[in-house]
C-alpha cells in the first residue's frame, strides 16, 4: 500500500517517468535552413528541396498520430540534410524526370467505382 501511494505521490509531482514532449517541427526551422543555404536556391537543385520538405511533412504527420521518436528521427533526418546541402546533394538522387514522374505517382487517383452487376435476361 505504501508504494502505491509512493507512486500516486511521484505522478502527482511530476517525478514519475516523463510525458514524451511533442516533436518541435517549426522549432527545427526547415524552412529558414533552405532559404540560408545558397546551394538550395539554386534550380537544378529543386528536388532535393522537394525532398525535404516532404520530409518535414512527414515528421508532422508522425507527430499528429503520436510517433514523436519517430518524428524526432525524421527531424534530425532533414536537419542533417539540409545542414550540408553539397553533400546532400551528391548523395540525393535529383533526376528531375525522375522526380516528375514521382509527383505524378503521388497525385490522387479517382475512385473506381464498383462493376454494376448484370441484368438477368
Amino acid at each position: 500500500m505504501r508504494l502505491a501511494h509512493a507512486a500516486l505521490l511521484m505522478l502527482a509531482a511530476g517525478l514519475a517517468t516523463p510525458v514524451e514532449a511533442a516533436c518541435d517541427v517549426k522549432a527545427a526551422k526547415i524552412e529558414e535552413t533552405i532559404a540560408r543555404k545558397g546551394e538550395l536556391q539554386e534550380a537544378a537543385n529543386k528536388q532535393t528541396v522537394r525532398d525535404l520538405r516532404t520530409l518535414r511533412d512527414a515528421a508532422i504527420v508522425l507527430e499528429s498520430y503520436s510517433y514523436v521518436t519517430e518524428c524526432e528521427r525524421v527531424l534530425e533526418i532533414v536537419k542533417t540534410l539540409a545542414a550540408d546541402p553539397e553533400k546532400t546533394i551528391e548523395k540525393g538522387d535529383t533526376d528531375e524526370e525522375k522526380a516528375e514522374s514521382q509527383q505524378e505517382a503521388r497525385k490522387p487517383k479517382p475512385a473506381v467505382e464498383p462493376a454494376a452487376p448484370a441484368k438477368p435476361k
